[in-house]
C-alpha cells in the first residue's frame, strides 16, 4: 500500500497556501491547513477509520484527501457540494465521473471515495509496474485528483494537479494526521 512516512513531500504550493492567507508555503502550510482542519476532522474520525480498512488504506491519508479537497466540510455549501456543484462530500466525488452516494458527511460517501482511492492504486500499479509502493501510493493520490491517464511519470507526478501540488500537498497533511492518531 505504501507508506506516507517514508516519502519527503514538498508540501502545499504557494497558490494552495493563499487559500489560507499564508505567507508560507511547503510542509510547513500543508500542516498549517490540517491543524485548521483538525477539530471538525476529528467529527469524522471513526467513519474515516472504518473506510480506510475496508479498503485496505491509510486512515491519515483519507484525512490527508479530506482535509485538502472540503477542508473537513468547511469548504462544502449547504447543498455538501463544492466545484461549482459538480463535486460531492468530504472527498468531493465528481458527479461528471460517479453517481454520488450517501450524504455528504456519511460513511457510505467515504466508502465510495475510498474505493476510488484504491481503485486508483490498482491503476497506477498497472502503469507503473516498476514503481515501488510508496511511489505508486503518490501516484495514486495524484490520479485521484485528475484521472490516471493524466499521471504520466514519477518526476512529473503533480504536473497535471490542481496547483501543481495535490499529492505532495496530501501527503504532508496526512502526515500530520498520522501524528494525532490517524
Amino acid at each position: 500500500m505504501g507508506d506516507i512516512g517514508r516519502l519527503n513531500p514538498t508540501g502545499a504550493s504557494q497558490a494552495t497556501a493563499r487559500g489560507d492567507n499564508l505567507p508560507y508555503s511547503g510542509v510547513q502550510a500543508s500542516h498549517k491547513m490540517a491543524e485548521t482542519d483538525l477539530p471538525r476532522m476529528n467529527q469524522y474520525k471513526s467513519i474515516i477509520t472504518t473506510a480506510a480498512r475496508q479498503f485496505n488504506q491509510d486512515p491519515a491519508v483519507v484525512a490527508g484527501i479530506i482535509s485538502r479537497e472540503s477542508r473537513a466540510g468547511a469548504g462544502l455549501s449547504s447543498a455538501g457540494t463544492g466545484d461549482y456543484g459538480h463535486a460531492f462530500g468530504l472527498m468531493q466525488i465528481d458527479n461528471r465521473w460517479h453517481t454520488p452516494r450517501g450524504g455528504p458527511y456519511s460513511l457510505d460517501h467515504l466508502m465510495q471515495a475510498t474505493e476510488i482511492l484504491s481503485d486508483m492504486h490498482r491503476l497506477i500499479r498497472g502503469k507503473f509496474p516498476n514503481w515501488n509502493a510508496d511511489q505508486v501510493l503518490q501516484g495514486a493520490l495524484a490520479a485521484y485528483n485528475i484521472g490516471q491517464q493524466r499521471v504520466d511519470s514519477w518526476q512529473n507526478i503533480d504536473a497535471h494537479t490542481t496547483h501543481g501540488d495535490y499529492s505532495n500537498d496530501v501527503i504532508a497533511r496526512a502526515q500530520f494526521y498520522r501524528q494525532r492518531g490517524y
